[in-house]
């Protein structure tokens, strides 16, 4: 790991993974990012005052007042009465802790919920509210306080972190499954003998994508080895076998055009 890394880790360990975005960046690891390239140290309403002494202390630099209010911990609460089940709340939280389908009521899990405010803006109803966070209120001294905000803090980074992978596996999936449909499409055509110079070319183009596709495979599952992320590795070679099935069958209908009818 390198230095850069090594800051760059230090700085989100002491962030409150709410990933709320008001520090600027969509995320707390793209604000550890930013602070490690001299970036101001706070931005960072939910972490406090304390959260900017500790970045002091790491960073070596002189403690600023919070550029906005200190936020303390809070949870968001759906009117199940009033949601009418648009699934904007749930696109919108960064750490899947909103439970619902389209047009069915929507409920926040609330020991997940890390107060980030990101899905009360989106609701075309209003019916999102923030409250208190309720194991912050039911903490009865310092050190209950501090466990739960280090329970937030790692629950928030590993819920974040699943959700960034979940999507990014569903974005690579539909990119594999266009391009399966458009060599089926032209295999197809082949067969039936229509437009054989197009849809050569076609089928070679199906073919570079798909290569292209298991490179960015193999590059993500060696950047996942390099990290020692072993999650990153079963979903990159996941994502790997499933290109290389595709590239075959790009492969295989090119052939197929190309064999005496």
């Amino acid at each position: 790991m390198t230095r850069d890394a090594t800051l760059i880790e230090a700085i989100d360990a002491l962030l409150p993974q709410t990933q709320c975005g008001k520090c600027g960046h969509p995320g707390c690891l793209p604000y550890a990012e930013a602070i490690a390239q001299g970036e101001a140290i706070n931005r960072c309403p939910p972490g406090g005052e304390a959260t900017v002494a500790r970045l002091a202390e790491l960073t070596g630099r002189t403690p600023r007042p919070l550029a906005e209010p200190a936020q303390l911990p809070q949870a968001a609460v759906i009117r199940e009465a009033e949601c009418i089940g648009c699934t904007k709340c749930i696109q919108a939280c960064p750490v899947d802790a909103i439970l619902g389908a389209s047009k069915r009521m929507h409920s926040v899990i609330a020991t997940e919920c890390t107060g980030c405010e990101l899905c009360v803006a989106p609701c075309p109803v209003d019916c999102i509210d923030l409250v208190p966070h309720p194991e912050w209120q039911a903490a009865s001294d310092e050190a209950e306080r501090e466990a739960y905000l280090a329970r937030r803090a790692e629950l928030g980074r590993r819920r974040h972190d699943a959700r960034r992978q979940r999507l990014a596996r569903l974005e690579r999936e539909k990119r594999l499954e266009r391009q399966r449909r458009m060599i089926r499409r032209e295999s197809q055509s082949s067969r039936s003998g229509t437009s054989p110079t197009p849809q050569h070319r076609q089928r070679q183009m199906a073919i570079k994508a798909a290569e292209q596709a298991v490179r960015r495979a193999r590059m993500q599952f060696e950047s996942a080895r390099r990290r020692d992320d072993r999650e990153a590795c079963r979903l990159a070679e996941s994502q790997l076998e499933r290109a290389n099935a595709l590239l075959e069958e790009a492969r295989a209908a090119l052939a197929a055009s190309q064999s005496p009818q």
